[in-house]
């Protein structure tokens, strides 16, 4: 294991909690001071995370910038950060979108600023922790304690329903948080003491909730044991993802949330629940994932289709976004469980850009609401006559989000639709249809919101975008670009977590045949010998 720079994730970790901890010793009057000091701090981490983009090393081991310490040494705790490819994309997507809202937020809050910058920092803290944790029970204080930050974010600077919102995500994720517990604590009886409970007797091994470890016993863990905590992890990852029917909380958390809470809460918090999957049940359940890819592939389908239908028939724009994420979280669904190399990498770059793609439109929504706070599509219309940059930067993003070719959008969903066809033709075919309708709702809102003739008078004196705002929607258009464009890079960081993922379900599951595998590039071959994987678990 590489522990060479082990310190960086330690510092990008931290530093928006020392960040936190500074304001708290400012004067709630001194509101310039609490603005800049927060963004200094999210401008700082995310200067210090860009080194990981060129520190990582894909060809290297199996996880990098390693720290580990013993941490409550009786039971088996060890407080154990280290990253790969597909964590160091989501660690830099989440200080990029930090930096992002902070300064998104400079005058659309207007009270109690001091509080609500020091939540967004400690909801910083949270997800940064969620990616970098390869211990089990690390993992699950950080995934706990992001939650708070939002549940306040939500409550105190959300809309008119921001608590039936707050309260709905707060009790919805503390379920799912509940049965992954027990789905952890499951494994980790396995593999020591056992389950006389339920008559399996443990493997021996010394107590460990260390993620790397528990990797290396899973050839070995029952298929009956496999199911049922599949199941739990299951649960308390699609409410995060959400996936149908687990998706009622996300329309109203995000119509309630502030901006800012709605561009985090999209562009990452969405994705801790397609990182679980990817992270934990597909190396740790081989055989239950490969048992189960089949309905969750069905799930995904019906996730695509139901959450575009739904975002045609909205009259809020904020609400429309919220369903398409639905739509397109789907879609990161959908590529994963085909379990192929063309799935995996589409589904991967995908949540890159739904949280590029789809932030960058709650930034814009937001944008227009603070001028006119209203967000219906009928009050607007014409407006690309007065606010140009606006209409071209939403112009660019509405693009994004459908799919043109030279922006991100088509290359995550074109390798996501070769996945889903190698896996099975007709996913692919229903998977695509959600392409359509989403193109119709998006463009659909465009023309009514930018274009036809400027009638209400509310909106004649609407002002285009000043400097700060354009700086906060110019960082994801060049994304959008660069992954439309050059997505290589990206490819090359992920390309050995997908193979090794791929490689461990097919030593634990010796009958898994991958349909119709594609080589997407010479690198899709296997590099490794057999049993490098568990050799590096074991290290």
């Amino acid at each position: 294991m590489e522990t060479q720079y082990a310190y960086l994730l330690n510092i990008i970790c931290y530093l928006p909690l020392a960040g936190a901890v500074m304001l708290l010793f400012i004067n709630k009057e001194n509101v310039k001071a609490i603005k800049t000091l927060a963004t200094t701090v999210a401008a700082i981490d995310f200067i210090v995370s860009l080194p990981l983009w060129f520190l990582y090393k894909p060809e290297g081991a199996e996880f990098q910038f390693v720290t580990k310490v013993d941490w409550i040494p009786s039971i088996g705790v060890q407080y154990f950060f280290g990253v790969d490819g597909f964590s160091v994309l989501l660690i830099l997507l989440t200080t990029l979108l930090g930096l992002i809202s902070i300064y998104s937020s400079f005058t659309a809050i207007t009270n109690r600023e001091k509080e609500y910058y020091v939540f967004l920092l400690l909801l910083q803290v949270g997800m940064l922790g969620v990616f970098c944790s390869l211990d089990f029970v690390l993992f699950y204080v950080f995934w706990e304690v992001m939650l708070v930050p939002m549940y306040f974010l939500i409550g105190v600077w959300g809309g008119p329903q921001k608590l039936y919102a707050a309260i709905k995500f707060f009790l919805y994720t503390l379920v799912g948080s509940v049965l992954m517990l027990v789905g952890i604590l499951a494994l980790y009886f396995y593999n020591s003491t056992g389950l006389e409970a339920i008559g399996l007797h443990g493997l021996g091994n010394a107590a460990t909730f260390a993620v790397p470890s528990l990797y290396a016993i899973a050839p070995q863990i029952p298929a009956s044991l496999q199911f049922w905590i599949f199941l739990a992890f299951f649960v308390g990852f699609a409410i995060k993802v959400p996936m149908f029917p687990f998706h009622t909380w996300l329309p109203d958390a995000h119509v309630q949330a502030p901006t800012a809470g709605s561009v985090i809460l999209a562009g990452v918090l969405l994705k801790m629940g397609t990182y679980g999957f990817i992270r934990f049940s597909l190396p740790l359940l081989p055989d239950a994932t490969v048992k189960a890819a089949g309905w969750i592939g069905v799930m995904a389908i019906i996730a695509i289709i139901y959450g575009a239908l739904v975002a045609m028939a909205q009259k809020d724009m904020k609400k429309l976004v919220a369903y398409s994420s639905v739509s397109h979280m789907g879609f990161v669904m959908l590529g994963m469980f085909a379990l192929n190399q063309a799935g995996l990498r589409g589904s991967i770059l995908q949540m890159l850009n739904h949280g590029v793609s789809t932030g960058a439109l709650f930034l814009l929504v937001g944008i227009v609401y603070e001028r006119r706070h209203n967000r219906m599509i009928a009050e607007y219309g014409g407006i690309a006559k007065i606010m140009p940059v606006y209409a071209t930067f939403f112009l660019i993003i509405t693009l994004s989000s459908i799919g043109l070719p030279t922006l991100n959008g088509f290359v995550g969903e074109f390798f996501i639709l070769i996945g889903a066809f190698a896996h099975k033709w007709w996913w692919a075919l229903f998977a695509a249809s959600g392409i359509v309708l989403g193109a119709a709702y998006m463009l659909w809102m465009y023309q009514r919101v930018f274009f036809g003739e400027l009638n209400n008078p509310k909106n004649k004196e609407l002002k285009d975008l000043n400097l700060r705002e354009q700086w906060t929607i110019i960082p994801l258009i060049i994304m959008a670009f660069w992954i439309g464009l050059y997505p290589k890079p990206f490819f090359r960081i992920m390309e050995p977590t997908v193979n090794r993922l791929i490689h461990r379900i097919e030593v634990a599951v010796p009958d898994f045949q991958p349909e119709q595998q594609i080589a997407v590039s010479s690198a899709a071959q296997h590099e490794e010998e057999p049993g490098h994987a568990e050799a590096e678990a074991e290290e």
